[in-house]
């Protein structure tokens, strides 16, 4: 992957709104406090990592398009505002050609959720204003208005990986030419149908929701240099290739090593998730981190806080090079590199 940097960085998670917040999670490294979310029909409530309230002064989703919008929408919004930073002044004047690739798994639940459960109870009385606030590609839309730019928009449905895959079509954006900068975020919004549904594949895992973002240029900021070095290809799960065979080959796709090279690996404390890629990166002797042990289970967030954490590892100077594995739920596995400069 031929010069492209990463330029910025913007965060919303269960630690708070802002890098400022991540940045504080990440030096505690303790798992952050869970909330109970009432689930319907169930028994018990269910235990998740909720982001806080947005504080008092926070003036990023202030715009009117994000008045009645989910809360995917809002965290996908205000981290890609900070990743953008002070080129968002460039974009009215269409002086900054912009591409958008928005990653999302589960998208706009919330607001699904409420407008199925109206129609099924009444069909006559469900309202139909909120049905455009169901498509997965209602934030990248609030995004791109918000930013008043008409440039590409992409939006990826799929497992945690394709955060990893929109950092690879934001190169080649970037590399052909067709956008002078590129967000990726992947974000997610908690809801008990989700809850519920990742305890199907361990009981133990436990939710979360938020946004990272990741502003690609194809020339580096003045200060440290992050460079995005390389995304494997994406190893499917299928029939003939398990899970397990699928994270062996992302990670021999790069093969890293080394004391001064990091790992942020997608390990949670749930041993039916954990269990392919502990498997595939038992003998990684470098150093390594986990952030969905602070986190939760952030879905596609959560891979994105994944490459928030190795590019602060190395603005921070801790390591040489870090790389981000990400085995999904349900699809493929797939890794990144970024490396200083």
């Amino acid at each position: 992957m031929s010069k492209i940097f990463v330029c910025g960085e913007g965060a919303v998670s269960p630690a708070g709104w802002g890098m400022a917040a991540f940045r504080d999670a990440l030096e505690r490294g303790e798992p952050l406090p869970t909330q109970e979310l009432v689930r319907h029909g169930g028994p018990e409530p269910l235990r998740v990592r909720r982001v806080p309230p947005v504080p008092r002064g926070y003036t990023s989703l202030s715009h009117a398009p994000l008045r009645r919008t989910s809360p995917v929408a809002h965290h996908a919004v205000a981290a890609a505002l900070e990743a953008l930073g002070p080129d968002a002044a460039g974009l009215p004047s269409n002086s900054l050609h912009l591409g958008i690739v928005l990653c999302v798994m589960s998208g706009c639940v919330n607001y699904s959720r409420r407008f199925y459960d109206e129609t099924l109870k009444d069909p006559a009385t469900a309202s139909p204003l909120i049905f455009p606030e169901t498509v997965f590609n209602a934030p990248a839309s609030h995004l791109a208005s918000v930013l008043g730019t008409t440039g590409i928009n992409y939006t990826i449905v799929g497992d945690p990986s394709t955060v990893l895959q929109g950092l690879a079509l934001a190169a080649d954006w970037l590399t052909s030419g067709r956008v002078d900068g590129c967000l990726v975020i992947g974000a997610e919004e908690v809801d008990w149908l989700t809850a519920e549904a990742i305890k199907l594949f361990d009981a133990k895992a436990q939710i979360s929701e938020g946004a990272g973002a990741l502003y690609l240029r194809r020339e580096p900021r003045p200060g440290t240099a992050i460079q995005l070095r390389a995304v494997t290809n994406c190893h499917l799960f299928t029939k003939h290739q398990t899970r397990g065979q699928a994270a062996q080959r992302a990670r021999g796709d790069l093969n890293p090593n080394g004391a001064t090279h990091l790992l942020c690996d997608g390990l949670q404390g749930a041993p039916r998730m954990d269990h392919d890629e502990a498997a595939a990166w038992q003998d990684w002797t470098g150093g390594r981190f986990s952030i969905k042990m602070v986190m939760g289970e952030g879905l596609v967030a959560a891979a994105a806080w994944q490459c928030l954490a190795a590019v602060e590892a190395l603005r921070q100077d801790k390591f040489s090079a870090a790389t981000v594995s990400v085995v999904g739920c349900n699809q493929q596995a797939i890794a990144a590199q970024f490396a200083r400069v």
